[in-house]
């Protein structure tokens, strides 16, 4: 081999070693997936039966990444026409004044249901030791100003569909029994819980049905069945999608639409567009 043909090899080399690394900085962080799938729910009216549900989840607006990708991804999410919207936390990475800001510019486009939009909030709206009770009232002022209703520890009821949401776990104000003692199992339920390791504790009340979550990300870099190196949840089991739970509950894990971090790497951000259907 001589040496022309020596570096043409090193090059290709390198260019075959680097697309990885390119590939998961600025490709898969932007390459938004709209998850569709149906959502059998006990006791739903049969006038929503086929309704769309949309879970949109860690928008992390801040200074990661170029959150001109939420907007954009906000602009795709509506051709659904979404019946109902639901935000399951996380919409700013620390709840900074310049964060609070870019938020007010994303959330201007935000997806809106044409039944309604409810939302919960995330442990990173509460500031950057998660217990920063003004951050996240404020937080909750810009969203509900955007037409989204917050749901604190108590649960709303709109067109015959009862979302019940929960504070965050590692928030101050994590005190889900003072609705879950009011849960009546003959409703259409649904359970908005930022961090799915709140299935584990023993606050349930007897409660059958749907809990939808995010927090995990996916991981965000993974080898399904091999390696998921970093879930910030005590029970690793709670990765991302459906989950069995065993005892009539059912757990949703959306992988996020926007990032901790800008690296992705078999973990797409993720909409999902749920089709509502009798359970």
């Amino acid at each position: 081999m001589n040496r022309k043909t020596f570096l043409k090899k090193i090059l290709q080399l390198s260019i075959l070693g680097s697309f990885p690394l390119l590939y998961s900085w600025q490709i898969e962080p932007f390459w938004i997936e709209f998850v569709q799938r149906k959502l059998p729910v006990k006791n739903l009216p049969e006038h929503l039966r086929g309704k769309i549900l949309m879970q949109i989840s860690d928008l992390h607006v801040g200074n990661r990444f170029d959150w001109n990708f939420l907007i954009e991804s906000f602009q795709e999410a509506k051709q659904f026409n979404p019946d109902f919207v639901v935000y399951t936390g996380d919409f700013v990475n620390s709840g900074t004044a310049s964060e609070c800001n870019d938020l007010k510019t994303v959330m201007k486009h935000a997806v809106l249901g044409r039944l309604g939009t409810f939302g919960i909030l995330g442990n990173h709206d509460y500031g950057e030791n998660w217990k920063d009770l003004e951050c996240a009232e404020n937080i909750s002022r810009i969203v509900e100003n955007s037409g989204i209703t917050i749901i604190k520890n108590n649960q709303e009821e709109i067109h015959g569909l009862n979302f019940i949401g929960f504070e965050d776990l590692w928030s101050p104000n994590f005190n889900p029994s003072e609705v879950m003692k009011d849960y009546d199992p003959s409703k259409a339920n649904i359970v908005l819980c930022h961090n799915p390791d709140a299935c584990d504790k023993a606050i349930w009340n007897g409660y059958q049905g749907w809990i939808l979550s995010g927090h995990t990300h996916g991981g965000q870099c993974r080898i399904p069945g091999v390696i998921t190196p970093v879930l910030p949840v005590k029970n690793k089991k709670y990765v991302s999608g459906e989950i069995d739970l065993q005892d009539g509950r059912m757990l949703y894990i959306n992988r996020a639409v926007g990032h901790s971090f800008q690296v992705r790497f078999m973990v797409r951000p993720e909409i999902t567009v749920f089709i509502l259907t009798q359970g």
